[in-house]
């Protein structure tokens, strides 16, 4: 009688869960330099919260971010195949300026939340630093060149954009060699006065570096709160 009770009780949350993103798309969208691989373990989960997930792979590395913008439209053509009724986001580091660049001149209304992981919406201090140097150009390319702090990086260029937005950043760094580039908290390559804007609806810091933040646990468990709700989970916090 036991065991049928648990049964009953896990095929009920399963069919909670869902319900709850039944309709609702994912479109994923990694950092520069990155693949979907880096974003599997966010493609996994939400998948198995319900979710219908796009984790698209883009030459990050080869093409300016005006161009690279466009795998956001492939995102959600997919998801519209999909018969998706919402569709939100989930980026890593240069993935969230190319959402911000999309919806410049595009126009979704299926399109509701995006959780921005580390993302440099006011660019980055590291690029300001080393843009002229042979071994930044030649690893970052020319997307690597637009993301600097001043009026020229494309990220201060951009409005803001219709979208509900909830940003996560960190604090620990997960760089060092670069820390005599970085002024404030920093994740190694993003400060965390960089990756606010003015109209998000949520921040939540997390003690973790740059290149493996959308890997921790805590993470994860804030994207999935973000995009149900429309907050970060603060539940835990004394």
């Amino acid at each position: 009688m036991a065991i049928q009770r648990f049964i009953l009780i896990a095929v009920l949350v399963a069919a909670a869960i869902e319900s709850a993103a039944a309709g609702e798309c994912v479109v994923l969208l990694h950092g520069l330099g990155r693949s979907p691989v880096s974003m599997l373990r966010l493609d996994y989960h939400l998948s198995g919260s319900g979710y219908a997930v796009v984790n698209p792979g883009y030459p990050s590395t080869e093409q300016p971010i005006q161009e690279l913008a466009s795998v956001v439209g492939t995102g959600i053509a997919e998801c519209r195949e999909r018969e998706s009724t919402a569709i939100h986001f989930v980026t890593h580091s240069l993935g969230g300026i190319l959402v911000r660049q999309y919806f410049q001149d595009n126009s979704v209304a299926e399109a509701k939340r995006v959780v921005m992981l580390a993302p440099p919406n006011h660019g980055s201090e590291i690029v300001d630093k080393y843009r002229d140097e042979w071994w930044y150009r030649q690893v970052t390319g020319v997307a690597g060149q637009q993301l600097g702090t001043g009026q020229d990086g494309i990220p201060n260029q951009l409005a803001p954009i219709g979208l509900e937005i909830g940003i996560i950043a960190g604090t620990k760094s997960s760089d060092p060699w670069f820390a005599a580039a970085m002024r404030g908290a920093n994740d190694g390559k993003v400060s965390v006065d960089s990756a606010k804007l003015a109209e998000m609806q949520d921040l939540f810091l997390v003690d973790s570096g740059h290149t493996f933040l959308m890997n921790t646990a805590s993470v994860v468990h804030q994207v999935e709160a973000f995009l149900r709700n429309g907050m970060f989970d603060r539940s835990g916090e004394q």
